[in-house]
């Protein structure tokens, strides 16, 4: 069965470039660009994975993944931080939000695909 993964990414370009990706690979891919709409799309969809920017408008990718993972229905779904924000205090905090990876832009798709791949494995 194809897996579900939400992108979640407000640069158009980039989140075209890594849906095309995504799917290409064999994925389902659903993309949005606010943490709002990124809440509203895990409710509806219940996606495999969550590929998740930090900087996003109004809800920023922490409070999106601290949500996701304080949410009995949600917290076992894996969520990779993709972000541009690459401070030790930013890793950090992604680990206290319960991100299961952090990944720092610019990133090698092939790295990406991997972490996801690892992630999904059943």
């Amino acid at each position: 069965m194809q897996k579900k993964i939400l992108v979640v990414e407000d640069e158009e370009s980039l989140l075209k470039l890594e849906s095309i990706l995504l799917t290409t690979k064999g994925y389902l891919v659903q993309g949005v660009t606010t943490g709002l709409a990124a809440l509203e799309a895990i409710d509806e969809e219940m996606p495999d994975l969550v590929l998740l920017d930090v900087m996003l408008p109004k809800m920023d990718g922490f409070e999106v993944c601290s949500r996701l993972k304080g949410n009995p229905a949600t917290q076992h779904i894996p969520v990779i931080l993709l972000t541009a924000k690459k401070t030790p205090e930013d890793i950090n905090r992604g680990k206290e939000v319960g991100a299961d990876e952090y990944i720092t832009k610019p990133f090698k798709s092939a790295m990406v695909m991997d972490t996801i791949a690892n992630l999904l494995k059943d």
